[in-house]
């Protein structure tokens, strides 16, 4: 599973997908990522949506991952009991607020979660939940998202919070917290990257960045990231374009 990869220090590949739809998430589970985001902050997904949705990620083998669309622990625990393998939490500022959303997600003794036999702990059934928690609370991915000024130079702290497995680049909130909006390019946008990469030195967390394309996933490696998304916008967008662009120019040529 992916947690176990970024464990053994390995580079895994995911995607977002904001639309609720199943068989969509079936479609790109089988193109081979290693874990697919379900995005509960910028799309119209709800956690009847998510279950489904996860349950096409687990038919493929890939770990689905959800983005709630705040860390509040009412919310997390609503999508958490879908069945979701981790949770992406958005605006992370501090170590109090990453402490707080791995409380969110995690059983006792770590955390605050509630229990009951929801989809997550398979109604129930298949085991104790003595033993659901255990595993749960050793294998759910948690990964905070720095999307804030304030967030800048505190990385190597929220990075450090026990129970924190990935701490996650927004680069677009981040290039409008910085008054450059979608300027990703921009100095002020690049030295708030480098400030992150400086920050998660010696971190035990993993660093993850969303990126647009290959080329910005090969850069951020170089970088030292190791949880690399796109998103399936950026790759349909990009696919259609190149392909119209290159029938048409050829069509016109044979004219």
């Amino acid at each position: 599973m992916t947690k176990g990869r970024l464990r053994a220090g390995e580079c895994v590949y995911g995607c977002f997908v904001r639309y609720p739809d199943p068989g969509l998430v079936e479609l790109l589970a089988l193109q081979g990522f290693d874990f697919l985001v379900l995005d509960g902050e910028h799309g119209t997904m709800e956690p009847r949506e998510c279950e489904n949705m996860v349950r096409a990620a687990e038919l493929r083998d890939v770990t689905p991952v959800v983005r709630v669309p705040a860390n509040a622990a009412p919310v997390i625990l609503r999508f958490m009991d879908t069945g979701a393998q981790g949770v992406h939490i958005p605006l992370a500022t501090s170590a109090e607020d990453a402490d707080a959303a791995v409380r969110s997600v995690k059983y006792w003794p770590r955390g605050t979660r509630g229990l009951t036999g929801v989809r997550a702990a398979s109604y129930g059934q298949e085991e104790p939940l003595a033993e659901y928690v255990s595993q749960a609370n050793e294998e759910t991915l948690v990964v905070v998202q720095i999307e804030t000024r304030d967030a800048l130079e505190r990385v190597p702290e929220i990075g450090a919070v026990d129970g924190v497995d990935v701490v996650f680049v927004g680069p677009t909130d981040l290039s409008q917290a910085l008054g450059v909006p979608g300027q990703l390019s921009h100095p002020l946008v690049e030295e708030a990257f480098e400030t992150i990469v400086r920050g998660m030195i010696d971190s035990p967390a993993a660093l993850g960045v969303l990126v647009a394309d290959a080329d910005g996933a090969r850069r951020w490696r170089e970088r030292g990231a190791r949880y690399i998304a796109v998103t399936v916008d950026s790759l349909l967008t990009r696919s259609a374009r190149a392909l119209l662009a290159t029938v048409r120019v050829t069509v016109g040529a044979n004219v």
